[in-house]
Formats: C-alpha cells, structure tokens, sequence
C-alpha cells in the first residue's frame, strides 16, 4: 500500500506526464491565438515534448517560452511562407474542380502530388526548426528531404498531426465530440506522441550523446548544429 503513495511509482509519474501534455497544450493554444504565431508556438512546442519524451524537460513553461522567444522570427517568417502557399494550393483545387477537360484532372493529380509535399514538409519543418540551428531555407530544405529520406514514419507522423483535419472531413459529427478534449490536451497529446518518432529520426543527424558539447556537428543534408540547452 506504502507504494502507491510513493510518487516515483507508474502511477503519479503517468499522472504528472498527463498535466504536462495539458500544460503544455494549453500555452500553445494561447500562443497560437494571434494566428501568425503559430510557427514559433508550434516550434516552442516540439521544443519541450522532444526533451519530455527524453526525460531531459524541467520546467514546461519556461522551456516553451524561451524557445518561443528564441525562433519567434525564423518560425514566423517560415509560417507565413507555408501559410501563403496553403492559400495558394487551396484556391488552385478549388478552381480545378470546376474544369472537366482531360489536362484538368492531370493538373489536379499533379496539385495533389504538391499538396502531400507540402503536408510532409509541414509536419518536419517546425520539429527541425525546434532541434536544429540552421538558415530559413536550409531548414525547410532539410524537413523535406528528412520526410522523404523516413518515408514510412513520415506517414505516421503526417496521420498524427493531421488528425484534427481528418477527422474534421470524414466523420465531422465525432469531431465536435472530441473538440473539447484537443482544445485541453490534443495538441500536446500529439507532439508527445510524434516526438518518439522524431527522436529516432533525428537520431541519425545527431552526434554521439558523449560527443555533443565537444564536436560541431554537419547534417549530410546541408548544414545544421543541434541546439542544446543549459536550464
């Protein structure tokens, strides 16, 4: 009995994981408000769940808020860039439904070929951005090319951030049953989730944990020096 009240059993440290991911949803969602923050709260996100998934985070909101700060202009300027193309590919489909000529539905396979990049590249760039130092095109450069070099767990992660959206398009009903609970921890739930499989991925562009703080470390994609942190 004396161990279910100890606090380093499975239990309480379950307990504490799952206010973690709340808090940690929470500030996002708050960050996210002012719409054109929500690369930085995005990237600030996938800051504190990849060292929560290492047992390496200590205090959620200060982490998050430093790294906020930290890639506010970089994440914001790559935001509206993606922002701006979503646009962009969202009207092209749009206007290529209304035509039914045979070179119409080639473009609208080759819009959709674009589309998933776009949603690979989405889904890896602010994770790279959050783990990554490196300039704003080597950085979106790298999250493409990491999404098709790990093909199969870019699928899952893609499915997993996507989430929401899927759900929202194909059984709508349950979405605004479940709304409540994504606006209290979906998003950190799922950063949490995903970042098991940006651990491995990331993994193989990293150096050996022994060698971090000793040796400069160049991805074989272009460059990039892994960020650390001292808290």
């Amino acid at each position: 009995m004396s161990n279910f009240f100890n606090m380093d059993n499975k239990f309480f440290t379950a307990l504490g994981r799952i206010a973690d991911m709340i808090i940690l949803n929470v500030i996002f969602v708050v960050c996210c408000i002012p719409i054109v923050t929500i690369g930085a709260a995005w990237t600030a996100m996938y800051y504190v769940a990849l060292k929560m998934v290492k047992n390496e985070e200590s205090y959620i909101i200060r982490s998050f808020l430093k790294s906020f700060k930290d890639n506010f202009k970089q994440a914001t300027i790559i935001w509206v860039i993606f922002l701006i193309a979503g646009i962009i590919l969202g009207v092209d489909f749009w206007v290529m439904t209304g035509v039914t000529a045979a070179w119409g539905k080639v473009f609208f396979y080759a819009l959709g070929v674009v589309a998933l990049m776009y949603a690979f590249t989405l889904a890896y760039v602010f994770p790279v951005l959050s783990k990554f130092y490196n300039t704003t095109k080597n950085t979106v450069k790298n999250a493409f090319l990491m999404s098709l070099r790990h093909l199969p767990w870019t699928i899952l992660i893609v499915l997993i951030t996507y989430l929401p959206l899927i759900i929202f398009f194909f059984l709508t009903q349950i979405f605004f049953v479940i709304l409540p609970f994504w606006i209290i921890a979906g998003f950190g739930v799922q950063a949490f989730v995903s970042s098991y499989i940006f651990v491995r991925v990331f993994k193989h562009y990293m150096p050996e944990e022994t060698e971090m703080e000793e040796t400069e470390f160049h991805v074989p994609i272009a460059d990039e020096d892994s960020k650390t942190d001292n808290e």
